[in-house]
């Protein structure tokens, strides 16, 4: 496939994914993505932007993920959020509309494919009022998500939340102990504890990169605070 033809196949599913943006005026939303906008790919592991920095471009992700992420200066991670295909990234979207650094560095999780638009050509599409409207209920949802982020961290215990995380993915959890610890924003050598524990107890088996789901009424209970 050519470069062209890739980058059409691209714009149909950016259309497909995104509404909103397919019902831009067609002048308006074919002028942005012919002129400031490219396509990209990228490759699992690669970091897309970086906490303090400017906001080089507005990421619509077609294909992959990405985990956004806050750091410390001590090399600790707290996981935000994650965008997937036909979702938004409220960190570059906060640091666009207040013009400020933005508050998070972005790794993606798998490869990707990113429609990238420049500052200006988001401040085009913003300017339309239903665009607008859009993106500002995304970011309402993703501040949701985060005050609720925001109240497990300062009132749960973490074992509870690593429970919590270890549920919804299956009878098997594909993962290490450090992508775990980066999810709950805590090191490593806490959650090997704690999982021990929850092996010790019946609940998991824990394997090289994997973790086996034994008793998932046990993990639900302690999620929600009915269990010592």
């Amino acid at each position: 496939m050519s470069t062209a033809d890739a980058n059409a196949a691209t714009r149909e599913r950016l259309l497909a994914l995104y509404p909103a943006v397919a019902e831009l005026p067609a002048v308006l939303r074919e002028g942005v993505l012919g002129q400031q906008a490219q396509v990209v790919q990228v490759a699992a592991g690669q970091r897309l932007f970086d906490e303090g920095g400017p906001c080089r471009g507005f990421p619509l992700v077609v294909a992959g993920e990405v985990r956004v992420a806050r750091g410390s200066a001590q090399g600790r991670s707290l996981e935000l959020y994650r965008i997937t295909a036909g979702e938004l990234c409220i960190a570059s979207t906060a640091c666009l509309f207040g013009q400020g650094p933005l508050p998070a560095h972005a790794v993606a999780t798998q490869p990707c494919t990113l429609v990238v638009l420049d500052p200006s050509g988001f401040a085009q599409w913003c300017a339309h009022e239903p665009f607008r409207r859009y993106v500002f209920g995304i970011f309402a949802e993703r501040i949701a998500e985060l005050m609720a982020l925001v109240e497990a961290v300062a009132f749960q215990r973490l074992d509870q939340r690593l429970a919590a995380a270890l549920l919804g993915h299956g009878s098997v959890v594909q993962t290490t102990h450090q992508a775990l610890a980066d999810e709950l924003g805590t090191v490593r050598e806490i959650v090997t504890r704690l999982l021990r524990r929850f092996d010790r107890a019946g609940w998991v088996r824990v394997g090289r990169e994997r973790i086996e789901i034994v008793d998932a009424a046990a993990l639900r209970a302690l999620a929600a605070g009915d269990a010592a």
